[in-house]
């Protein structure tokens, strides 16, 4: 495997305490995954579940409060100074915000070429000639290289960023939810040049995302989190087909569908981090909650082949239709271009 999380955690500490006690944020609680080279594990949760705290863990952008993240068989917790930054190189993020998170002082090519320039990569016409073929690669043109970020429009600059990371010609990268913030015909290009660049450089890629339609295009295996634990994962094809969680379920039935009656809604709000329930931390919610669910928490255990969930009464068995889209590509036609820049 290329990269392992082993019984991974992370706590935030919060503002005030509670009966004298310093309250803690339960923001990523015991979670084993595994990411193959080449292959993608899309993430799907309700906002607040953890799904970004992960991904930036699994880069050891931010320190776990316990457990293992293991990168090619190196424990990242055990490197430091030369030895980490010399591991940085082989994984990268991708951020959500494409307007903040490009530095408006610097040009394209500045933002491009900087990490080759840190890591000793290229420099002078070499690096110039590096920048303009990473623009090339992902759909922009060299001479973009001299210009500034807010020349371009939001799905040009998630390109750049793209190309950022890809600079230093990285083995994973972390997708945190890259195209929620671009329309949607900008979405299907962005998807589409990510797959293509997986198929081109065997890139491993852990895949933050929110809509059902674009997990089932890019994804291989898809995890479910849920007030940072894993509550489902599995293949893509068996996940979305027959779920067999009960929060997998509701996100499902939650996909609008064109001529389809409203979906329903999950009733109840995401309980607190700072004090999630007790047992399954699903059971305030559960239609299908058993008096055991609110004292015993349930662990991930096989249900299928290519499957596991974390639940006792697994109540599902039906095929899902995930919005007409599984496993098609994300827009179904040809999208038009996007704007030019200004």
């Amino acid at each position: 495997m290329l990269v392992e999380a082993r019984g991974l955690g992370k706590e935030f500490p919060a503002s005030g305490s509670r009966f004298g006690r310093q309250e803690v944020v339960h923001a990523v609680q015991d979670v084993d995954l595994q990411i193959a080279p080449g292959e993608t594990l899309g993430v799907i949760g309700e906002s607040g579940c953890g799904k970004s705290t992960l991904g930036r863990l699994l880069l050891r952008l931010v320190e776990p409060t316990r457990g293992q993240v293991l990168f090619d068989g190196q424990d990242l917790s055990t490197l430091s100074g030369r030895a980490l930054r010399s591991l940085r190189r082989e994984m990268q993020i991708v951020f959500q915000d494409p307007f903040a998170s490009l530095d408006p002082r610097m040009r394209v090519g500045e933002i491009v070429g900087e990490g080759m320039e840190v890591h000793g990569i290229a420099s002078g016409d070499g690096l110039r000639r590096r920048v303009a073929s990473l623009l090339e690669e992902v759909g922009l043109r060299a001479e973009h290289a001299q210009r500034y970020a807010h020349e371009f429009s939001g799905g040009q600059r998630q390109r750049i960023g793209i190309a950022r990371a890809l600079a230093v010609s990285p083995r994973f990268l972390v997708l945190d939810e890259p195209v929620s913030a671009l329309d949607v015909s900008v979405q299907a290009q962005v998807v589409n040049l990510l797959a293509d660049l997986q198929r081109a450089r065997g890139l491993s890629y852990f895949f933050v995302a929110h809509d059902l339609r674009v997990v089932a295009h890019l994804s291989h295996r898809i995890a479910i989190l849920y007030l940072g634990r894993i509550v489902e994962i599995g293949e893509r094809e068996r996940v979305l087909a027959q779920p067999a969680h009960p929060y997998t379920r509701a996100l499902l039935d939650a996909v609008p569908e064109p001529g389809a009656a409203r979906p329903p809604v999950l009733g109840g709000d995401l309980p607190s981090p700072l004090r999630p329930p007790g047992g399954c931390g699903f059971h305030p919610r559960c239609g299908w909650m058993q008096p055991r669910c609110c004292e015993e928490r349930p662990r991930l255990r096989d249900v299928a082949a290519g499957q596991r969930a974390a639940c006792d009464v697994l109540p599902f068995a039906g095929k899902i239709a995930v919005g007409g889209q599984s496993g098609k590509d994300v827009g179904g036609t040809e999208t038009p271009e996007e704007e030019k820049p200004r």
